[in-house]
């Protein structure tokens, strides 16, 4: 009888367990749902905030003009090459450094990794930091958006934290063998640790994709500007559409066409979910070892 009343009670917190993270899927999902349905849905429903849940008169003029509008598609690639290099090199980066604070022969290891450590809790601020960026002759370069964050302590963390969790018999096996820091970097521990090095690599692709911020600080030339410093734009401007069309380069007879067919609410729509696409295929890419890398990485032992 009381294991009956067991079963039940797991039976019944499985529902409700599930009927919980249904909701809150849900709500979760509304927002992206909302948006799509919002872009190819007629411009003057939308406007008037007629799209709730099922697209009206739908048509996807929205993504052929805004895909249309000058410099999108160069921003674009500026965004996915800030993305994929960027990621490459904070990957690497993190990889190493957490291998080489991991090796009791580096000299002043301690010194040397709370020095990178103490980087998380102070900041010079943004004056300083655009100083050193302008001495740097980074301002105004691609490579702003890449050198600046290579570095990341909390990436550095997790991976040091992970490697001291595998088997040192790995590393000392490699080096009797004759095996140098290099090629057991690359071949013991790079194989070996690709749950956390993908947890990171979720980090920095997310951030790198998301960053606006570095354009609108160090970059005035417009053909560095990223789609998500565009995607800011645009919303600053949608208030103003002709005025925002016959700045990103749209010929007279154009940008009247497209004003008349466009909405502030429209372009905010569409371009929002142009960037956010992405990332969001990208990532359940590495899902799979989301979870067991922040897991492993986070927790020594």
């Amino acid at each position: 009888m009381r294991h009956k009343r067991l079963k039940c009670n797991d039976v019944a917190f499985n529902l409700i367990n599930h009927f919980v993270f249904i909701i809150i899927t849900l709500i979760c999902f509304y927002p992206f749902y909302y948006m799509i349905i919002n872009t190819v849905s007629a411009n003057d429903l939308s406007a008037n905030g007629s799209i709730r849940f099922l697209p009206k008169s739908i048509h996807f003029d929205n993504y052929t003009q805004v895909l249309a509008i000058n410099g999108l598609m160069r921003a674009a690639l500026i965004s996915i090459g800030r993305t994929v290099i960027g990621t490459a090199c904070t990957v690497l980066a993190s990889a190493f450094l957490g291998y080489v604070f991991t090796q009791e022969k580096m000299w002043h290891r301690r010194f040397w990794y709370r020095f990178f450590i103490i980087t998380m809790y102070f900041n010079a601020g943004l004056i300083p930091m655009f100083i050193t960026m302008k001495t740097l002759h980074l301002t105004n370069t691609f490579w702003v958006y890449i050198i600046p964050v290579i570095i990341q302590p909390f990436n550095i963390i997790l991976v040091k934290t992970y490697i001291e969790s595998m088997p040192r018999s790995l590393q000392e096996a490699a080096e009797i063998d004759g095996a140098g820091i290099f090629t057991v970097f690359g071949k013991i521990i790079l194989p070996t640790a690709k749950p956390i090095l993908a947890t990171v690599a979720i980090f920095s692709a997310v951030g790198q994709w998301n960053s606006f911020q570095d354009t609108l600080i160090y970059v005035t030339e417009q053909k560095l500007y990223s789609l998500q410093y565009l995607l800011y734009t645009y919303i600053n401007q949608a208030s103003s559409l002709a005025a925002m069309v016959r700045n990103n380069g749209v010929s007279a007879v154009s940008a009247v066409a497209l004003a008349s067919q466009q909405t502030p609410t429209s372009i905010r729509m569409t371009v929002s979910v142009i960037v956010v696409l992405p990332i969001l295929f990208v990532y359940p890419m590495f899902q799979q070892f989301f979870v067991k890398g922040i897991m492993i990485g986070s927790v020594k032992g």
